[in-house]
């Protein structure tokens, strides 16, 4: 048994039962819809804030769990290796949007698009009232240089960039100019203009942008993440942009979301905020489910080169 912790639209339900006819595929609207299958599902196909300790206990027949998202840090790790369930996720489907949307966040802040956009709400012809950059030949360190940040140095190519990638090996990865370990990041970060994180949350990534960090960036630097909230210390960023140690703040991730009324990364002029959504697209589910019935026929063919398989171990 298949079962989904939410109904999936009719064009893919009618995809998934004209593939696999041979399945019995349960798409569920509740958890407690959920519950009532537990004890017999084989394969659990979810967006994973309802695995719990509770939950891999029930499921005594559970090999598989899909998770229908890249961020897999709250699962329950050592129960499920224990158990000796394998977990599989859909890194990888996010590079196309929230590549365009870190570009896009750039020339935001390049081509001063917040008060240009105040100026046409007021009614103000002014162009000497903007100072307007261009983002092309400029250098893009990205740290995190996996699918997302490697099809990120991709677009920063379009745009003739210098572009550096940071990654836990710092081994070599495609559109990146130069790589180094993430140990390695404070001797490089004075040669950026841009600062792009895309970092996973794990026990190395946590805090890791710290004052220190920020102080050996360059004072125009403009700083985007869009990977985990807790990759940076907000007081130490906030302390950043008032002390002019960087140029502009672009955070699509904060820790404590939604981030709180009268928070004051809302009022500073030099941080630009967006709800956590650099990964939406409409072609989400469509990817997501490409993967998925990838691994199912693997899965079927007992067969143990799944695609985008958790390291249980590492947790990512």
């Amino acid at each position: 048994m298949i079962v989904f912790s939410r109904k999936l639209a009719d064009q893919y339900q009618n995809k998934l039962n004209e593939k696999f006819p041979e399945e019995n595929f349960i798409y569920c609207d509740t958890i407690d819809e959920v519950n009532t299958y537990i004890q017999d599902t084989e394969v659990y196909v979810t967006y994973a804030s309802d695995i719990n300790e509770e939950f891999i206990r029930k499921a005594v027949n559970l090999k598989w769990i899909h998770v229908l998202s890249a961020g897999v840090d709250n699962l329950p790790f050592e129960s499920i290796k224990k158990r000796g369930i394998f977990v599989t996720n859909v890194r990888g489907i996010h590079k196309i949007q929230m590549s365009e949307y870190a570009i896009s966040m750039l020339l935001q802040v390049y081509r001063q698009e917040k008060p240009l956009i105040k100026n046409e709400e007021n009614q103000v012809w002014d162009k000497d009232a903007v100072n307007l950059r261009e983002i092309t030949g400029k250098t893009m360190i990205v740290v995190g240089a996996g699918a997302i940040g490697s099809e990120v140095a991709r677009l920063g190519k379009a745009f003739q960039m210098h572009t550096i990638g940071v990654s836990r090996s710092g081994k070599k990865v495609e559109h990146f100019d130069e790589n180094y370990k993430i140990s390695e990041l404070n001797q490089v970060l004075s040669q950026a203009d841009f600062v792009i994180s895309v970092l996973p949350r794990t026990v190395e990534t946590k805090d890791i942008f710290k004052y220190e960090q920020f102080k050996a960036m360059s004072n125009h630097v403009v700083f985007l993440n869009m990977g985990r909230g807790d990759a940076v210390i907000e007081e130490d960023l906030l302390k950043a942009i008032r002390e002019g140690e960087i140029g502009h703040a672009i955070l699509d991730v904060v820790k404590e979301e939604p981030l709180p009324k009268g928070h004051p990364f809302w009022t500073e002029e030099n941080i630009t905020l967006t709800p956590h959504l650099s990964g939406l697209s409409p072609e989400y589910v469509h990817r997501a489910l490409d993967i998925f019935e990838e691994n199912l026929q693997i899965h079927r063919r007992n067969e143990d080169s799944y695609v985008n398989q958790i390291d249980l171990t590492r947790g990512y």
